[in-house]
């Protein structure tokens, strides 16, 4: 348990197998604009995929967040393709462990740069990604669809400067 009573929360490599229980979950968070699983599946084997899931060590079959990155080898760039968290381990701190992995990576990636779009209506994720640094860039109108909810493109200038060191995390 962590200090707030809350059961811990471990992550692993998405595999495979974890496709089920990912499009549960993306099915129930993005009821609109759920990706197809045949997407996810293509996201999660890709070669510049990173995918994540999070679950607790109590329960391993139980995925309760993932989150992905693209982000090839030495290109530079990485992109946050999705995140999703279960309502029952919101404001855990899942969704900010997540995202600090997907960026440890891009930086091992040679990312020196990370984008994401998230919804104009999604001010709980969009103050977590200032949080850990990402600046507001643009705006794609109506790219949610059919919910024609525009997106706010952020990013983040170097993926380093949001995970923590041991120095900061004391």
């Amino acid at each position: 348990m962590s200090a707030s009573g809350h059961p811990e929360y471990r992550l692993r490599r998405a595999v495979v197998e974890d496709v089920p229980a990912i499009m549960e979950l993306e099915r129930t968070t993005f009821v609109t604009d759920a990706w197809s699983e045949r997407s996810m599946r293509s996201e999660v084997t890709g070669e510049h995929g990173y995918y994540l899931v999070a679950f607790e060590p109590s329960a391993p079959e139980r995925i309760d967040g993932y989150a992905g990155l693209l982000a090839p080898r030495g290109g530079g760039e990485g992109d946050i393709q999705t995140i999703a968290v279960a309502p029952h381990a919101r404001r855990r701190g899942v969704g900010r462990t997540l995202m600090l992995a997907l960026l440890a990576e891009a930086r091992d990636r040679g990312a020196r740069e990370v984008f994401l779009e998230v919804r104009a209506d999604n001010p709980g994720a969009q103050a977590l990604y200032r949080e850990l640094g990402f600046e507001e860039i643009g705006v794609r109108p109506k790219y949610y669809e059919p919910d024609g909810v525009d997106a706010v493109v952020m990013r983040l200038g170097d993926p380093a400067t949001a995970i923590p060191t041991p120095e900061t995390t004391a």
